[in-house]
């Protein structure tokens, strides 16, 4: 295991700052992923920690050792750092077998025979793979050469594991089969995994923590119900969820040890232990309100402090229904979970937990009010 801190990485190509005072730190045994849109920072940061980019600024320490020292223009070669990487495109060589490939790094080692085969096998069986062990590349599914090319990885028992997109190539129902596999690989091994995926599914599915990037600037770090039901900005939470989060503009104020906020979902009230450090200490403020679709309870018959709405369309799903609502001038969208049947135009009344509710600075875009985590 290995814990790995990133301090004041500056990464430039050109004039582009990709990395923008990044500090990040990786805990002994995490799997920690790298999230967010493409062109964000992600692999960049991903390939700074292997050690095939040279950040401009800062320093990087691996279990305390210093590997990276830009001011001082030191940088500790890739092989010296005890990492492996698995990439999206598998990269297996196509005249070698499944042993072969697995066994390459062991062979230029020069480890003996008997200790290759035995860390190949052990390797091919945690991935469930022995029975490929004489095929090769062309000979396998995508999933199988994914499974190789992981096998090749932790052959060798690096003390971190780096992983590029490595699902991105497989078609969904592989996917989801791979995550189970890499989880359940993680927990067996306990190594340091970084992951890198714009895929919010793969980060919020399989991550200890999930690290989220914006042009080059590390937004939030936190665990993937943190990130999910406390997002920091509106930016993180408009980037997580699916479907996407319901924003009701409103208008606040900070009375003493309450924020008042008027919407279209009517006036509520919230107590200062549930303030964040980016809320004033008084006066008026421009609210956004963050509900997420499966926090919305819909009622076909009046019900106390139920807020009258319209049903615009209901849009059954197999496991789940999804239901536009309109509420005054806001559109809202609530997920039920198994078949509903909704008309258009339909009354309904919604019930909110103003708990789960996520308030935010509509100026600043800050999270100034967390919502009760279940």
């Amino acid at each position: 295991m290995s814990k790995i801190v990133l301090e004041n990485i500056d990464k430039f190509y050109g004039t582009n700052h990709v990395l923008k005072g990044l500090n990040l730190t990786v805990d002994d045994g995490e799997f920690m992923t790298l999230l967010g849109p493409s062109g964000c920072g992600k692999t960049t940061t991903l390939r700074v920690i292997a050690g095939l980019e040279k950040p401009q600024n800062g320093y990087i320490h691996m279990d305390g050792r210093e590997v990276v020292n830009a001011a001082e223009c030191f940088f500790e070669s890739p092989s010296k750092r005890g990492l492996n990487l698995v990439f999206q495109s598998y990269a297996l060589w196509p005249h070698m077998t499944v042993f072969d490939n697995v066994a390459f790094g062991l062979t230029i080692k020069k480890l003996p025979k008997e200790e290759i085969k035995l860390k190949v096998h052990n390797a091919l069986e945690r991935l469930r793979i022995m029975e490929y062990v004489g095929r090769y590349p062309s000979e396998l599914s995508g999933g199988q050469q994914q499974r190789v090319a992981i096998a090749r990885a932790i052959v060798s028992e690096p003390k971190v594991l780096l992983l590029d997109e490595p699902l991105s190539n497989l078609d969904a129902k592989l996917r989801i089969e791979m995550r189970s596999e890499l989880k359940r690989l993680h927990r067996e091994l306990g190594t340091t995994v970084i992951y890198v995926t714009h895929d919010q599914v793969e980060a919020l599915t399989m991550s200890t923590r999930i690290a989220i990037f914006f042009d080059g600037v590390l937004e939030q770090v936190d665990d993937p119900m943190g990130v999910y039901q406390n997002p920091i900005s509106l930016k993180v939470a408009d980037f997580i969820g699916n479907p996407r989060i319901n924003f009701i503009d409103g208008k606040g104020e900070v009375r003493g040890d309450t924020l008042i906020v008027t919407s279209e979902l009517g006036t509520m009230s919230f107590p200062r232990e549930d303030f964040t450090e980016y809320i004033p200490d008084s006066g008026q403020i421009g609210c956004v309100l963050g509900l997420r679709p499966e926090q919305i309870l819909i009622q076909k018959e009046a019900v106390k402090d139920g807020i009258p709405a319209k049903v615009y369309s209901g849009m059954p799903a197999g496991s789940e229904t999804l239901v536009q609502l309109t509420v005054g001038k806001e559109s809202l969208l609530a997920k039920e979970i198994g078949l509903a049947k909704y008309e258009a135009d339909q009354e309904v009344w919604l019930e909110i937990n103003s708990k789960k509710i996520n308030v935010f600075d509509k100026e600043t875009g800050k999270l100034i009010k967390f919502a009760e985590l279940e």
